[in-house]
């Protein structure tokens, strides 16, 4: 049911924690289901230095998450404006349906860290 890429991310999530100022701390929930993802970004000459995230909520999310963190390394602002839910479920190996709230709250999460 779930690939081999997923299960990697949900068991060895990569990322994991929070980054001091002057990172950028972002904070996004989804209302319908309830989980919460914490995201912290801190750039470098245009692009992301180091990124870290915290998530309390479903295994899809933590795996989310986890992918997420590794694809937004060295990425620029314009390059993190690009992300889509589509690329998020590639990274991660693929979503079940039911579980692509976790895409959704990914990308969420980096639209407002680009926001602020």
């Amino acid at each position: 049911m779930y690939s081999a890429a997923f299960l990697d991310h949900f068991k060895n999530p990569r990322n994991v924690g929070e980054l001091d100022p002057p990172a950028i701390v972002v904070e996004i929930s989804n209302p319908a289901c309830g989980d919460i993802l914490r995201l912290s970004a801190r750039f470098q000459d245009g692009r992301v230095a180091e990124v870290r995230y915290k998530v309390r909520g479903c295994t899809a999310s933590i795996a989310s998450g986890s992918a997420l963190t590794e694809w937004m390394q060295n990425k620029t602002r314009a390059q993190l404006a690009s992300l889509t839910t589509a690329m998020i479920d590639e990274h991660v190996g693929g979503l079940a349906p039911e579980s692509r709230h976790a895409a959704v709250l990914c990308l969420d999460a980096v639209k407002k860290l680009l926001s602020d």
